[in-house]
This record gives structure tokens, sequence and C-alpha cells, in this order.
């Protein structure tokens, strides 16, 4: 398909301003939409034209149009036809695109088909990036700045299988591949039975458990059969897209037992398939008891810049705060928080921003690790650090008083060690440092709160970046700090603004790829909205109390 050509301006009985431009105030969204993010929409042009072909097929749809309608779908929580059906008969929206006032819509499948294009030339943050440059040159931004970071989850579009549902699924598919690759002829004396189990019938879940389990052992001794009989084929039959998640999910779901049988395995690994239909959904839990949170899909890292303090806000009426997000980091549902901070500042880099002066987390971003870096690149990284691990009834890590430059170290007693033990791991290299008291144990008052059953005396083994872990654990016990970590508190509502006015937490398509596209042009319709409610405010401050609708143009859907 060719690159359609661009007209700048519609006609003149065409135009929306000219012909139902007394319908939108001065302070309306639409009107200002067409004004100041339409024209930063039209500059993503250049980066678009890399997604068609200069002159080979039929021209287009214009590709700025389609991504404005993108970013409307996410500002306003519409679906692909509900999103064209505006495109048709809205007004609002045809002055904001700069659309004719005769515009027709098109089919829903180019939307489809200018996602995909977008992914397949990797410019899939170019809208939010694109915003987020506008911003700065608005001044609503700077390029280091203070920051807050959290994350959430993000439902799949896809059903919770059980284990021997997603087997049998999965091992279904890959019948269907490879029916349509060998002829009748080629394959298997086994073929028959394969398909009359796996494709033509369905599992009746009122049978006994006995049943069930013997479906799930008679399931790995069918796949272990197939893939065997595949071992000698052409690669373009053995190598399908399905016959390849059918070896994954086999090797995750079963374990050759003592007597050469494939059995069901007794817990899956971390990151197994649950869903044949979206691979790369995983499951993942947070938390534990009643509040346990348990989902299959991804998680995202939401990162927020922080506007300027209270004391310097305007006085005459309380503006919009000038918060506005800086990154959106999409990871697979397994993957930490502790990885995600550097993914984070890596991707805010590739946009231009320096990494934040400060930045406030949870505990989950606190290591000893993360707090060294920060020092050394000379920025604060701000969050509670978690207790450390230790058995019941006996003293912690954080009871010890430690030196790691001196090798010293006081234990609850107030006693010197009597050794120091630097230890290295030759593989990662990871450095730490264990600590022994030997000779002070064994008639010390507090062995019993101290020394282990079975232990002679107490040893302790800290990393080589304990004292900024130790130094923030006592940090966290000051009020000031309390004080300043409220700063943090405001993401958690961010994040539900992005859930319950963009729909953040359901993905609507499948594939980390694309969930990773909805969540940048969910991004960008958030910052979009923060960037019109401010620009509202700006005039309503200008203008006569009765000139601007009592609301700022701004309905509670679109600013919610």
């Amino acid at each position: 398909m060719s690159l359609p050509a661009m007209e700048s301006q519609p006609t003149l009985f065409g135009s929306i301003a000219a012909v139902a431009g007394d319908l939108f105030a001065e302070d309306d969204r639409y009107r200002l939409f067409a004004r100041k993010v339409w024209p930063v929409l039209a500059g993503t042009r250049a980066e678009l034209e890399k997604c068609y072909c200069s002159d080979n097929g039929r021209p287009g749809i214009e590709p700025v149009v389609l991504l404005g309608v993108l970013v409307f779908q996410f500002l306003e929580r519409l679906p692909d036809r509900q999103a064209l059906e505006m495109v048709k008969y809205h007004l609002g929206w045809k002055l904001a695109l700069n659309l004719e006032l005769e515009q027709q819509a098109f089919h829903p499948t180019v939307l489809v088909y200018f996602r995909q294009r977008l992914l397949e030339h990797a410019q899939g943050m170019l809208i939010f990036s694109a915003i987020l440059e506008a911003l700065q040159e608005e001044g609503l931004i700077a390029k280091k700045t203070r920051q807050r970071l959290d994350s959430t989850h993000v439902l799949g579009l896809v059903a919770r299988l059980s284990v021997l549902d997603c087997t049998r699924e999965t091992l279904r598919l890959a019948l269907e591949e490879l029916s349509e690759k060998l002829a009748e002829t080629e394959r298997p004396a086994e073929w028959p039975l394969w398909w009359e189990r796996y494709v033509e019938n369905k599992l009746d879940y009122k049978s006994s458990e006995a049943v069930l389990d013997n479906k799930h052992t008679q399931a790995g001794r069918d796949i272990h059969a197939l893939l065997e009989w595949l071992e000698p084929l052409p690669v373009e039959v053995r190598a399908g897209r399905q016959v390849a998640l059918l070896r994954k999910v086999f090797s995750e779901t079963y374990v050759l037992s003592e007597q050469q049988e494939y059995e069901p395995v007794k817990a899956r690994v971390s990151g197994a398939v649950q869903n044949p239909h979206e691979p790369e959904a995983q499951y993942s839990a947070k938390g534990v008891g009643k509040g346990k949170k348990q989902w299959v899909g991804y998680k995202v890292q939401v990162a927020e810049s922080i506007g300027p303090r209270e004391e310097e806000k305007e006085e005459k009426e309380k503006a919009p705060r000038k918060n506005f997000l800086t990154s959106i980091v999409t990871q697979s549902a397994i993957e930490s928080d502790d990885a995600g901070l550097p993914a984070t500042l890596e991707k805010q880099k590739e946009m231009g921003l320096e990494a934040p002066s400060e930045l406030y987390t949870d505990g989950a971003y606190i290591s000893a690790a993360a707090l060294a870096l920060a020092e050394k690149e000379g920025r604060e990284l701000l969050g509670p650090a978690q207790s450390s691990p230790h058995r019941e009834n006996v003293f912690g890590t954080e009871e010890f008083d430690v030196d790691i430059a001196a090798r010293r170290a006081l234990c609850p007693a107030k006693k010197e060690n009597t050794q120091c033990s630097r230890l290295e791991e030759k593989k990662s290299g990871k450095v730490s440092y264990r600590f022994e008291w030997s000779t002070h144990c064994h008639e010390c008052e507090l062995r019993e709160k101290c020394v282990g059953v079975g232990q002679k005396h107490r040893s302790l083994v800290v990393g080589a970046h304990h004292n900024l872990l130790q130094a923030r654990r006592r940090e966290q016990r000051s009020e000031a700090f309390l004080e300043r970590m409220k700063t943090r508190n405001a993401i958690e509502g961010t994040q539900s603004e992005l859930v319950r006015a963009h729909g953040l937490r359901q993905a609507r398509y499948r594939g980390k790829a694309k969930v990773d596209l909805q969540n940048q042009l969910i991004g960008a319709a958030c910052n979009i909205k923060r960037w019109l409610r401010w620009m509202a405010w700006e005039i309503k401050q200008t203008l006569p109390p009765d000139s601007s609708t009592p609301d700022g143009g701004l309905k509670p859907a679109f600013c919610a």
C-alpha cells in the first residue's frame, strides 16, 4: 500500500472551523486538540512514511489521521467500530483531526493493519515520544525532574485454563497445523486416534479425578509419540509455530519418571505457558492471604513527573498539577520491579530525558545495588528498604552495626567480630562479606536470641553495599523520611486514572508487542488529556466568567 498525499488544509466549505466553529468554546477540548496536539501528530508523518511504500499499491488512508484515531480511542475508551462511527458523525472528532465535514468512515480493519504496520516498523513508541517532546517544548516537563514510579498488572486477553486444558488445546492446534502440511498418506498410523481424542472431542468435567488424571498422562504419552515421529521429517514440517509451542508446553508439563513414563509435574516452572492462544501471557501473584492478587497477563511500570511543590503554585486559583507520564514499560508478568527500574531509566534515556534527580518508589525497587548505582550517578532513590529475611526469635541483620570499609561489625551485645572474610562468586562476580563471632557467643546472655539451634557461634553474611542498605533502614524510621515519602502516594491515583479512565487493566490485543503498543497509546492519551486540561485552565484565567463553559469544556469522561 502506498502513502497518500497529505492535505494540510480542508476546503473552505468542508472545514469544521468555518462551518461549525461557533459550536466550540475557546477552551473546548476538541478546539484545543486541533490547535496544539494535531500539529504534533502531523509532525510524526516523516516517521510514519517508513511504514508505507512510496509508489507501490493503491493509496491508503492518511496515517496521521489513523494515529489520531488511535489516540482518541484511548481518550474516550472506544473500540475500533465505535471510533470510526465518531470519525463519521462527530463534529468534535472532525475538528480535532482536521477532517472534512463530509469525511466518510473507513473499514475497522484499517486500524488493525495500521497497528500492525507500527509494530513491524518499530514505531510503537512514536506517539508517546512525540507528545513527551511537545510537553518539554511547552515547559511542562523538564529533562531532569523529580519522578515517582510504581507497577501494576495488566490482564491478558485470554481465558484461564487448567493445565490439562492447556495441554490438550496445544496438542489440538499442533494437529490442525500438521494436517495442513501433511497428506493423508504421510500421517502416522495413530493419527485418526489422536484426531478423535483432541480435535473432535472435549473433556467432560463431570468425570472423576482419576479419569482426568489418566487423560493427563495419556496426553503426555501422545505428545511424546508425536514429537518422536516428527524428528526425521523436514524442518518446514517439524518446526511449525504450533509444533514448537507444543514442545515447550510438553517440557514444562511432563517429567520422565523412574518407570520411564512421562508424568505430569507437581509444580510447573515460572513463566510456563497458560494458554496456547496467548503464550506470552504468564501467571503471576502478588501478596499473601485474602489480599493476594493473581493474574495471567503482563506487568507495566508507570513513571510520572512531579510538578512544583505546593508552595510554588499560583494562589489566584488552584491550577492543575504539572504531572505527566514520563515512560511506560511493559514487562512479562513474572519480571520483578527491581528489573523494571533500570528498564524505565533506559527508556527515558532513549526519549531524551535525564535520570530523575529524585525518584520515589516503594520497597520493591530498593536494594543495595540500586542504592549504590543511584549514589554513583548522583541521584536520589527514595523508598523504604525491605527487612532482611531471618529466622523467628533470632536477631536479624538490622540488629547488627556493620562497617564494610573497616571490616568491623558489632552484634546486639556490642561485641566486635573476631573474623571477616571477603567472598566472591566466580560466575557472577558478586562480592559479599562474612563476619563471625567465634569467641564471644559461648557465655553471651543474648545467645538464645542470636545463635540458631545447632550453631556454635553467630555469623553474618552481607553484600558489598550493605552500608547503604543499613543507612536506609535506619533513615526510614524517622518522621522526616515518612513525611517526604508522602510524595510517592499520588502514583496510586495515577494508576487508578489509567485503569478507570483509559482501560489499562485489560489488554485489548494479544501478544506482548501489541499490549505494549496499547500501553504507549494509553500513556499518550493520559498526557494529552492533562495537557488539554492545563491549556483550558490557562485560557479560563484570561476569559470573562460567562464566556467559558462551567467545566472548562472538558466533560468528565475525557478528564477523569
